[in-house]
Parts: structure tokens; sequence; C-alpha cells
């Protein structure tokens, strides 16, 4: 595959530059499909709390093909990984979050879909990334479908992309942290990559740098609970899920919208239908909720009020001493409980090591040549694997005026 007369770049607020070194990179930013991304946010409902994050899985996409790119770089990951190798670790980095749909996790969630499969599925039937892939050859989309649905096929680098340490986790919480404001998520990308290296097939990490991936884990941790967990963002999210299961209970009854829902309707009637899906994005969503503020259901006109306006719902700890509370203000709304009320858990621990997928750990090479597991070597890692499990249960409610 021939690189560019001339490197392509993007501006980017937290690499300084995107270097774009072949044309098929370019010409698959370019896809409909892939554009698509800028119309759907990174963080869904936290911008409602973090108001300066308004950033796209668009401008996250790039950054994880960059790290991709930098990566490929390391001596020890060049000589790994083959050149066709190397080029489906910059693909699957670029594509890795084609199959997200609008609000990301609340749309998955309501609509039981997997935005990986989907973006597999997709990278494999969509006409201009297969007019693009194909030229490299015939089984190149295929096999960057299978790094990003994780079939160990290219264990290396499915490790390089999804896994506790990885291109993708690198670029959210750096960015997510630059665009919310929070100072948790800061890492020490470049002492990372100097410690990275190749061992067994396995990506391992040189115990010189253990610092700062105990770093990096308890980086994440505090930005799950201050930043992607935090109540309020959780709280208007739940709003949305009401929203798209009035709108999947109404499409079930044959309700008239009186606004054009065909796409969200194939899709109820098939999670598969990848013309459909590739229309929704938050834009859709928009668009759609801001007409249902008229709409002639009070259930689906209120809710869009709400989430239209930030009428953020108020929450309770989900625990036996507000049981009582809570079963009074499921009983004030009666049969519309389902729609206005909503218990809901989360759960995050700084790192696990019961993960079945061997790419999912984080492992130190020693001085000795010997591999270990991270917490083995880590007394703070290992310390953290038993009491940094954490939950945080919580009952939503809209109040009643």
């Amino acid at each position: 595959m021939e690189k560019l007369e001339r490197q392509q770049v993007f501006r980017d607020p937290i690499y300084g530059y995107i270097h774009i070194d072949y044309a098929f990179i370019e010409n698959l930013i370019d896809t409909k499909v892939f554009q698509r991304l800028r119309r759907i946010r990174q963080l869904s409902g936290v911008h409602m709390v973090f108001h300066g994050a308004e950033h796209s899985r668009f401008i996250h996409s790039l950054g994880v093909y960059e790290l991709a790119r930098r990566f490929i770089e390391i001596k020890e990951i060049n000589e790994t990984l083959s050149i066709r190798e190397q080029l489906l670790f910059l693909t699957a980095a670029l594509l890795h979050d084609l199959g997200h749909g609008a609000y990301s996790h609340a749309f998955e969630y309501v609509f039981k879909v997997n935005h990986e499969k989907i973006g597999a599925k997709l990278i494999k039937a969509d006409q201009e990334i297969g007019e693009i892939l194909d030229k490299i050859d015939k089984d190149f989309k295929y096999d960057v479908a299978s790094i990003i649905d994780k079939k160990h096929k290219f264990p290396i680098i499915e490790q390089l992309i999804s896994s506790q340490l990885d291109v993708d986790r690198l670029d959210y919480l750096e960015r997510d942290a630059y665009f919310t404001g929070a100072v948790y998520g800061h890492i020490d990308l470049e002492r990372l990559m100097r410690i990275i290296t190749v061992k067994n097939d396995k990506i391992v990490f040189k115990e010189s740098g253990i610092h700062a991936i105990e770093n990096y884990l308890i980086s994440r941790y505090h930005m799950y609970w201050q930043v992607y967990y935090h109540p309020k963002a959780r709280a208007f999210e739940v709003i949305l899920e009401k929203i798209y299961l009035r709108i999947h209970d109404l499409l079930e009854s044959n309700f008239d919208f009186g606004h054009d829902v065909t796409a969200l309707k194939r899709i109820m009637e098939d999670k598969n239908d990848l013309e459909a899906y590739r229309e929704i994005d938050d834009y859709y969503m928009n668009g759609l909720i801001a007409h249902l503020t008229k709409s002639k259901d009070e259930i689906l006109s209120t809710l869009s009020i709400d989430f239209l306006n930030r009428h953020i719902w108020a929450y309770l700890d989900d625990t036996k001493e507000n049981a009582a509370k809570i079963k009074e203000i499921k009983k004030e709304y009666k049969d519309l409980e389902k729609y206005y009320t909503l218990s809901t858990n989360v759960e995050q621990s700084a790192y696990s090591e019961t993960s079945k997928n061997m790419g999912d750990q984080i492992y130190i090479l020693k001085k000795d040549g010997n591999i270990e597991p991270l917490s083995a070597h880590s007394s703070i890692i290992h310390s953290l694997i038993t009491t940094s499990i954490k939950e945080d249960a919580k009952f939503f409610y809209k109040v009643k005026k």
C-alpha cells in the first residue's frame, strides 16, 4: 500500500496534529458512515453536567487512529506486526466506534443492540468502505471486522485496541478530561509508550514504568466516578431511555407520531437493518424529540420537554433506608411508574484480573525476562483489586409538580 506523496494532517487539541499517511485512510474518513460520527457525542448526556463535553465520536476515532499510528513506530510493535497487520491496526483503530447509535448507550440498552457487532457488520456491508478496503485485498474488510468483533484472529492487535490498557482508553481518558475540564484523566502517555513491548505474543510493559500504569488505572477509576457516572448525567440519560422506551411501546400500537419515525420502527423490527441504523444519530433524535414536545401523547411530550429543557430528574440512593420512600414514589405514579421512575446500578473497579480474555490483562516484563500479572508486581494494584470495587445503586424519578 503506497503512502501519500504529502502527509495530510488534522489539527487536534490533544496531539497537536493527527497524521494521515495513506490515501485509503483519508478515503475512509470521507465515507458517509464515518462522517456520521461527527453527529454522535462522545459522552452522551455528560455535557449536561460538564458543559464543555461537546466532542464527538468522530474526533475520538481520529485520536485512536493517531495513537495506533504512533504505536506502530514503537520498535517492538513495528517488528512484530507485518505491513498488512499494521494497516489492519490503523483501520480497526479508526473504525472501532463505527457502530455507535444515537446517544450511544441509552440506544443500545432500549433497542438491545451492540455497537461493536453493528460496527463489524457495517465494515463488511457498507459499499463505500468495501470499495476502499477491497483494493488492499478481498479479505481485508473481514479481518478488520473480526478485530472489532474480538474473534481472536489477530490477538496482538486486539490487545492494542481493546484491553484494560489500549489506544481506545488512552485517547478517551485524556480527551474526555480535556473537554470536561476534569483533572483526573491526565495520563503519562509518552512514558506508557516507552515501556510497551511484545513478549510471547503478548503486549507487556516494562517494570521500570509501573508507576505510569498505576497512575493510568487510578485516573481511569476517578474519571468513571467523577465524570462518566455522575448522578446528574445518569439522571439525564434516564429521561432519554424513557423516551426511547415510550417510542418503542407506541410503535407497537401503531401510534401516529405526526413525524417520520420509519428508521426507529425498522430498527425495532430488525436490529440488523443497517440502512436504518445509519440514519439515526444525535441530530436525528434531537429533531425528533423537539417535535415530540408537542406530541398528542402526554407521556411522550412530558419526557421530551424534560429532555430538551434539562429538567433533570431527582434521585435517591437505592438503599434499605430509602426503600419506604421509593415505594411511596412508585405508588404515586401507579401505572406510569414504568415511564417516570427507574432503579439502576453502576459498578466499576480500578482494575480486574477476572476477565476471561487474555488481552484484558496487563502484564509486566521483569528485568530477568519473566512475565507476571500486574497485581503480582504492584502492591497498589493488588490492594485496589480487592478494595476498589464500587457500586452505586440509584432510584431516579420525575418530581411531580
